[in-house]
C-alpha cells in the first residue's frame, strides 16, 4: 500500500486546528427497536451532532458500538457520516480486532471516504511490545488512510515501542484510554513534536485538567453524543480558565453522571443512548451484549440530565 506523506500532514494538520476548536464527536449508532440498523435516523442524528461544530467526528467507535456491526453496516455508518460532515470537519472511522479484521474494515472505511482511522484494541488476547507494535503496523501497511491507534484495556505502549510506531509514515497520534499521567508524559516526551494526543478516558472531563497539564488538552466526549450544550460548555470553560465554571459542572453534572455510569458494566455507551431518546433522539437501544438501563437508573439520568441542561441554561 502506498502511503502519502502529504496526506498525513494534511490529515494532521486538520485535526490539530479541530481538537483546539472545540470536543471529538464520537456519535452513537441508530438501531430501530428489533435491533436493525436505522440509516435514516442515523443520517438526522449525525447532521444533528455536526452542526454544533465538533473539532472531528468519529464514527463506529466505541460509543458508536463498533463492536456489533457487520461490515455492510459499518460502511453504511461511515458514508453516512462523510457525507454529512461535507469535508467540514475530518472523519476518523474506528477499526479493530485483530488486524486482518481491522484491515478489512480499514478498506471499507477508506471506500466510503473517511480521512483517517482509530485502531482500537485488538481482540482478547494479551500481548508483548513486540506483538502490539507488529499490529499496529499491518494495519498500517494496509491502507493509505492516516492512523490513530488507541490504548486501553490489554493495549499498553512504552514510550520505545511508541518511538518505532512514530516512525510508520500513516501513524500520526495516539489516544490514551489508561489514565496514567506519568507513563503518558513520557509517551509524549518520546514523540514528534507533531504526532497527535488526545485524552480518551471514559467521561473524559473529569481528567481533562489533569491531561491538559501536561500538554494535552483534547479529548473525546461522550456527553456531547447527547448533550453537545453542556459539552461545549465545559470544554470552553476548560480553555478559558474559568476555574469555578468548570467546578461547577464537574460538581453537578460530571460527577454524578460517574457515579451513575459505574452502577452496570457498558453503562459507559447504555447510558449515553439513553440520554439521547431521552431528548427525542432517533438513536434506538442498544445491542447486545449491551443492555438498555432499568426505570430507576432511567429516572435517575432523567434528573441529572435536566440538572446539567439547567446548568449551561439549555432548553430540554
Amino acid at each position: 500500500m502506498t502511503v502519502s506523506t502529504s496526506l498525513s500532514e494534511s490529515t494532521t494538520a486538520r485535526l490539530r486546528e479541530g481538537m483546539a476548536r472545540g470536543v471529538l464527536s464520537f456519535p452513537l449508532t441508530s438501531f430501530d427497536e428489533t435491533g436493525v440498523l436505522d440509516p435514516r435516523g442515523y443520517r438526522e442524528y449525525v447532521a444533528a451532532q455536526l452542526d454544533t461544530s465538533p473539532g472531528a467526528v468519529f464514527p463506529a467507535c466505541g460509543t458508536g458500538e463498533f463492536f456489533s456491526l457487520e461490515e455492510a453496516e459499518y460502511g453504511e455508518v461511515v458514508r453516512a457520516t462523510v457525507e454529512a460532515a461535507a469535508a467540514r470537519v475530518p472523519v476518523v472511522a474506528g477499526a479493530g480486532y485483530g488486524w486482518a479484521q481491522a484491515a478489512r474494515f480499514a478498506r471499507i472505511a477508506e471506500a466510503a471516504g473517511a480521512d483517517a482511522l482509530l485502531l482500537m484494541p485488538h481482540y482478547l488476547t494479551e500481548a508483548p511490545q513486540e506483538g502490539l507494535f507488529e499490529q499496529v503496523r499491518q494495519v498500517a501497511a494496509r491502507t493509505a488512510l492516516p492512523v490513530i491507534v488507541y490504548q486501553r484495556s490489554q493495549v499498553r505502549f512504552t514510550a520505545a515501542t511508541l518511538e518505532r510506531l512514530a516512525e510508520i509514515p500513516n501513524v500520526i497520534g495516539l489516544k490514551d484510554g489508561h489514565g496514567d499521567l506519568d507513563r503518558l508524559q513520557s509517551l509524549k516526551l518520546s514523540a514528534p513534536e507533531d504526532f497527535l494526543f488526545f485524552n480518551g478516558f471514559a467521561t473524559a472531563e473529569i481528567v481533562a485538567r489533569p491531561y491538559a497539564s501536561i500538554g494535552i488538552p483534547a479529548y473525546s466526549s461522550a456527553v456531547h453524543a447527547f448533550a453537545p450544550e453542556i459539552a461545549d460548555a465545559f470544554f470552553a470553560a476548560l480553555r478559558d480558565g474559568r476555574t469555578a465554571r468548570t467546578e461547577e459542572l464537574l460538581r453537578g453534572f460530571y460527577l454524578p453522571l460517574v457515579e451513575l455510569r459505574d452502577r452496570v458494566p457498558g453503562y459507559a455507551v447504555s447510558l449515553v443512548k439513553a440520554a439521547a431518546r431521552l431528548r427525542g433522539r432517533p438513536v434506538g437501544p442498544v445491542r447486545a451484549p449491551l443492555t438498555d438501563p432499568g426505570p430507576d437508573d432511567l429516572a435517575d439520568l432523567d434528573a441529572l440530565l435536566t440538572t446539567g441542561l439547567d446548568l449551561v441554561g439549555a432548553i430540554r
